[in-house]
C-alpha cells in the first residue's frame, strides 16, 4: 500500500503538466489521421519530461512511441523486462470536437505511465522483476481504426499487458464494445439531361436509394442485437443532370467479431443486387473490422478493486454494463495484448458524441476524476509487477478466451 501511496503522489506530482497536455489537445481538435498538433503535444511531454526514448511518427504519420525502461539495478531484472503499454488516444468528432474525450484519454495514458516510470525510478529495489514502460499514441479510433493498422505494423508486439482508459457517465470495469464493419458503397452511372433525352442516361442515385431501401428491409431479417446504419453522402450534383456518380456509408455491428463475416455477405447482396436493377457499376470498399473487446477478468476485478480504494463508485447497473453498442479498435488489440478498456465519469451526466460532452471534456471538474482513472490503471501495472503470479493468470485468461473465440470464428 505504500508504494500505491507514492504511485498517487507522483501522478498528483504532475498534475499540472498533464492537465495542460489536455487541454492544449482539447482547444485544437483534429480528424482522425490528422491529429500532427496532438502528436507534438504528447511526443514534447514526454521529452520534457526525462528519460523516454521518443520515437515520433511511429508506424503512421500522428503515432508515436515513448519508451522507458527501469534501471539495470531492478530486482531480479535478469528476469525482465515486464513490458506494460498504455495507449493515449486524442482524435476528435467533425463539427463537435472532442465530444469522446480522448484528450482525456491521452491525458490517463500519459498520467498513468510517468507516474509508473517515477515509482520504479525511486522504488527499483522493490520490484521482483526489471520494468518497462511504452505509451503508444493511437490515433483514428472514430474514423479508420489506428490501432488496427498499427497492429498491422507489429506496433504491439513484446508487450505483455496494455492499459487505457475511456471517459463516460459512470465508472465502469467493462462496457459492452461490439464488432463494427465499416463501408463505403460508390455506384456509377451515365450522366445525361434529365428532361430532354432521361433515357440516355445512367441513374446512380437510383442505385443509392436502392441500396438504402434493400437495406432497411433486411434488417427484418436480422437477429435483434445486429445493427446496420448509414448514410447517402454524395446524391448527385443538379436535378436536371442525371447523376453518374453517388456515394453511401454504412457500419455494420454484430456482438462478436465472428458475427462480421455473416452480416457482411447479407449487406453485400443489397449492394450488388441495387447495381445489376439500374445497370451502375459498384464499387464496395470494406475498411478495417473493428473487433468486440475480448475481456480479462483479472485485469477488470483489479482496476476495481483499485478503483474503489481511490473512491471510485463503480455501477452495478447490468442495462448500463451489457446494453451497449459501440465500437473500438481496442477490441482488436484486446485479441493481440491482455489488456483492459475501463470506464471512468468525469463529473458530467452528459452523453458522449454531442457538445455538452466536449465541454465536459474541456471542464476543469473532469481532472480530479480523470487523475483518479490514471492513478486506478497504474495501480493495477503495479500489482502486475509485483505480483508474477497475476500476470501469469492474465496471460493465461487471455490465452483460453482467443483460443475458445478462434474457434467460432472457424465455425462461421
Amino acid at each position: 500500500m505504500d508504494l500505491k501511496r507514492g504511485l498517487c503522489g507522483c501522478i498528483d506530482a504532475a498534475g499540472e503538466r498533464l492537465h495542460r497536455l489536455s487541454a492544449d489537445i482539447w482547444s485544437r481538435p483534429e480528424l482522425a489521421y490528422q491529429e500532427r498538433d496532438a502528436h507534438d503535444a504528447l511526443a514534447a511531454f514526454f521529452a520534457r519530461d526525462g528519460g523516454w526514448t521518443v520515437e515520433a511518427h511511429f508506424k503512421l504519420e500522428t503515432a508515436l512511441r515513448a519508451t522507458w525502461e527501469g534501471p539495470a539495478g531492478a530486482a531480479g531484472g535478469e528476469r525482465g523486462p515486464v513490458r506494460v503499454g498504455f495507449l493515449c488516444e486524442y482524435d476528435a468528432l467533425p463539427g463537435m470536437g472532442h465530444a469522446c474525450g480522448h484528450n482525456l484519454i491521452a491525458e490517463v495514458g500519459a498520467a498513468a505511465a510517468v507516474g509508473l516510470k517515477s515509482l520504479v525510478e525511486r522504488n527499483a529495489a522493490e520490484f521482483p522483476v526489471a520494468v518497462q514502460v511504452t505509451v503508444l499514441g493511437t490515433p483514428a479510433e472514430e474514423q479508420g481504426g489506428g490501432k488496427v493498422d498499427l497492429i498491422r505494423e507489429g506496433a504491439f508486439e513484446g508487450l505483455d499487458v496494455v492499459l487505457m482508459a475511456h471517459p463516460s457517465q459512470e465508472d465502469a470495469p467493462y462496457l459492452l464494445c461490439v464488432a463494427l464493419q465499416d463501408m463505403t458503397v460508390k455506384y456509377r452511372g451515365r450522366p445525361s439531361h434529365a428532361a430532354c433525352y432521361p433515357w440516355e442516361g445512367v441513374n446512380a442515385l437510383d442505385a443509392a436509394v436502392l441500396c438504402y431501401n434493400n437495406l432497411s428491409v433486411l434488417r427484418q431479417q436480422l437477429k435483434p442485437n445486429w445493427r446496420i446504419h448509414g448514410i447517402i453522402k454524395h446524391g448527385g450534383l443538379k436535378p436536371n443532370i442525371t447523376p453518374d456518380h453517388t456515394e453511401l456509408e454504412y457500419y455494420l455491428r454484430t456482438p462478436t467479431r465472428a458475427e462480421i463475416p455473416v452480416i457482411k455477405a447479407k449487406a453485400e447482396m443489397c449492394f450488388r443486387a441495387a447495381a445489376m436493377a439500374t445497370g451502375c457499376q459498384v464499387d464496395v470498399e470494406f475498411r478495417n473490422t473493428f473487433d468486440d473487446i475480448l475481456r480479462n477478468a483479472t485485469l477488470e476485478r483489479l482496476y476495481e478493486e483499485n478503483g474503489k480504494t481511490l473512491g471510485m463508485d463503480f455501477t452495478t447497473d447490468q442495462e448500463v454494463l451489457t446494453s451497449g453498442s459501440g465500437s473500438t479498435d481496442f477490441g482488436n488489440v484486446s485479441y493481440v495484448v491482455p489488456g483492459i478498456q475501463p470506464y471512468f465519469y468525469i463529473g458530467s451526466s452528459a452523453l458522449n458524441h454531442t457538445p455538452e460532452y466536449t465541454a465536459a471534456a474541456g471542464d476543469d471538474k473532469a481532472q480530479p476524476y480523470t487523475l483518479r482513472a490514471a492513478k486506478a490503471l497504474a495501480m493495477t501495472a503495479l500489482d502486475l509487477l509485483l505480483r508474477p503470479e497475476l500476470l501469469q493468470s492474465v496471460k493465461r485468461e487471455f490465452a483460453e478466451g482467443k483460443l475458445r473465440e478462434d474457434q467460432k470464428l472457424q465455425e462461421n
